[in-house]
Formats: structure tokens, sequence, C-alpha cells
């Protein structure tokens, strides 16, 4: 028996999930996921998260320039590695990569960073399309635009493997 597929594609950089259609209709109770995300979990872009939500870029932001890069010794760091925000600010995070290895930036709580870096080591080739991160080539350069609406510290980690633990995490601290 040959049934339709619905297909459902969650961006160009993962995989397209074909599901079979029976009657026209999904199997009822069917819940997807994001990539590196439990069925039913995912990042809203809409609901406020601990640290957070996407910022506008169309209203104003303090920038704030972070290199990501590594050093002669093979520590990978973020320049800076501290960065003081109001509550209620939206920053302008300028990113750029002057390292010679692919870097990204994840900004979230250090208890989410650390659950997302293990899912990272089974998935090394997972990128993001998330408004709280970014990942760059060597060289290259790109931006996020977040508002923080909660006081607290906050962490931003490059989940690449090995990269945290060679050094490359930073605190964002809202008052």
């Amino acid at each position: 028996m040959h049934l339709p597929m619905l297909c459902v594609v969650h961006s160009m950089r993962t995989a397209v999930i074909a599901v079979p259609v029976i009657g026209g209709l999904a199997i009822p109770g069917m819940v997807l996921a994001g990539p590196g995300h439990k069925p039913g979990e995912s990042h809203s872009h809409a609901e406020e998260l601990a640290y957070g939500v996407p910022g506008d870029p169309k209203k104003p932001a303090r920038v704030v320039q972070i290199v990501m890069r590594e050093s002669e010794d093979g520590k990978m760091q973020f320049v800076p590695d501290k960065i003081e925000v109001r509550k209620g600010e939206q920053i302008r995070f300028m990113l750029r990569n002057n390292g010679g290895v692919d870097h990204e930036i994840v900004l979230a709580t250090l208890e989410e960073n650390l659950k997302h870096a293990e899912e990272m080591r089974k998935n090394p080739d997972m990128e993001h399309d998330d408004p709280n991160a970014k990942r760059l080539a060597p060289r290259k350069t790109g931006e996020i635009v977040w508002r923080f609406t909660k006081a607290g510290e906050f962490d931003f980690s490059c989940l690449i493997p090995g990269h945290r633990e060679a050094g490359m995490f930073g605190k964002v601290m809202v008052k």
C-alpha cells in the first residue's frame, strides 16, 4: 500500500521528516521537536525565557562587540568574556570570528548550555537556527539582538565539542 507523505522541514540545515498521511490527515497525537529538543520542546520565539526575549532589530540597542578566537597556547575564548547589562536593555551583539576554526555563541542559562553541550557531543554537526545562537566560520561576522528582561547571571558558550572545555564561555550579568 502506498501512502502519501507529509514532509516537515525545520530549516535548510536540518533533516526533513517524512510522515505517512492517512486519509489526508497526519497521525493524531504526533508531536515534532526541533533538532536537539525533546518532543513538544522547542524555542518559541515569542515566549520569554529565563534570560530574556529576542530583540527587535528596528529598535535602538547598545552595541557590544564580541570576538571569538584561539590563543597560541590552544585556549579558545570570547573577548570580552564578562558583560554587564541593565534589566530591560536591548543589546546588539556584533560577533566576529577571528579564529582559524568555526565557533558559535549560544546565550542561555548555564544549566541549559551545559545540557545542550551534552547534546552537541552526541551530534557535533548540529547547527543552531535560534535567535539566541549564531555559528560563524573563520573570519566571518554576525549578530544577535537580545533584550534582557530579567535580572540574573547568564551564560554564553561555544558548544562545539571541546570549545567550552578549552575556555570558550562567558557571563552576562543583568542588574
